[in-house]
């Protein structure tokens, strides 16, 4: 699923599609830079592994960045499956991990490039509000004054 949001930014996850779809669909949005926002770059899925899926995008014309300290810990994955209140406590638990030092650098430099070109930000999981990026894209569209999801 692709959800657009403010700044040239896309949330995407990659949930259902083989890696021939996922760039396809990447292209059809314009995304000249994705954003891997995975902690662990790695995927059952055959292609949608770091290296792999930075060779696909290249071939298409697609620049490939991993971002790990954007990275949802996996001890706070289960939160963002769970009720409302559980998705609360775990986007409260990855807000506070975008505080560091190094995960603002990548904040920042993510929405410069999102000025001038489309970014998408990536993830597993198809429902961005299930997934992290919906709060790193949220903090991204804060700290630019962008609209609020």
């Amino acid at each position: 699923m692709v959800q657009e949001t403010a700044l040239g930014l896309l949330g995407v996850g990659y949930e259902g599609l083989d890696v021939v779809r996922f760039v396809e669909r990447l292209q059809s949005h314009g995304v000249s830079l994705l954003v891997d926002i995975r902690k662990t770059p790695v995927s059952r899925k055959p292609g949608l592994s770091k290296t792999r899926l930075g060779e696909s995008l290249r071939a298409a014309g697609i620049e490939y960045r991993h971002a790990p300290c954007l990275g949802n810990p996996k001890w706070n994955r289960p939160g963002f499956a769970g009720e409302p209140s559980e998705r609360e406590a775990a986007r409260s638990a990855y807000s506070a991990l975008l505080r560091s030092n190094e995960a603002d650098r990548w904040l920042r430099w993510i929405a410069e490039q999102a000025a001038t070109r489309t970014v998408a930000l990536m993830c597993v999981e198809a429902d961005e509000e299930r997934c992290h990026r919906y709060v790193a894209l949220r903090e991204i569209r804060r700290r630019t004054g962008g609209p609020a999801a």
